[in-house]
């Protein structure tokens, strides 16, 4: 198996269990404006995309910015009682730091709250290259976050993983060159990203190990 000398993770989802949060937020956001009945099972099918595109999307307005501010705000306030860190996941980056592996994190988020949610599970210090949704013309699905990770990283696509719980996170990364690992854990599926171009599926972050050319084994 070919091994990998740099890793770049999405965030929501991926390495952070913000799930809860970000239901939540929409929800409290939404309120008066989606139809009774809505719920998760109409938001995790969008989640990845910009909060601006799912917010237009959820309410069927193009003026957001009041929805993006309503989110925001709960978001923030609810932070530190929702966010984790996925299982293994610190123990991971740490050994893949130390080891060497060059570590980004390419997010749709902008960067308060994410530079918020690294430094709170405590894998800031792990992370070489930061990209957010602030940083970029064409966010996720389009190559050039991850791009701009890998040159910030000076990398090249060859030898760089991107790890992702949504088809943006597998089809930037496609769009990119860069190998493609999704995650078991999505709230999308595991099909939904391979059907996206996902190289590898993991069900444990530990499996990153064998694609950095550590131990353990990854399934194609």
């Amino acid at each position: 198996m070919k091994a990998y000398n740099t890793v770049l993770f999405d965030l929501d989802g991926t390495i952070l269990d913000t799930n809860e949060l970000i239901m939540t937020s929409f929800m409290e956001a939404l309120k008066g404006i989606v139809p009774p009945g809505f719920g998760k099972e109409h938001i995790i099918p969008h989640m990845g995309l910009t909060l601006e595109d799912q917010l237009k999307h959820f309410s069927g307005q193009q003026d957001v910015g009041h929805l993006i501010k309503a989110y925001r705000e709960v978001n923030l306030r609810l932070h530190d009682q929702y966010v984790r860190a996925f299982p293994f996941v610190n123990e991971v980056l740490e050994k893949l730091h130390n080891a060497g592996i060059r570590i980004g994190v390419v997010t749709t988020k902008i960067r308060l709250t994410t530079e918020k949610g690294l430094a709170f599970v405590g894998i800031n210090n792990y992370v070489d290259a930061i990209v957010t949704v602030d940083d970029v013309v064409n966010p996720k699905p389009h190559a050039e976050p991850v791009l701009k990770a890998l040159e910030q990283l000076g990398v090249e696509p060859s030898q760089a993983l991107m790890v992702g719980d949504s088809a943006v996170d597998m089809k930037s990364a496609v769009a990119a060159g860069v190998a493609a690992v999704g995650v078991a854990w999505s709230l999308k599926g595991a099909e939904i990203l391979r059907e996206a171009g996902a190289d590898y599926i993991i069900d444990d972050m530990r499996e990153l190990y064998a694609l950095a050319g550590l131990e353990k084994e990854a399934r194609a």
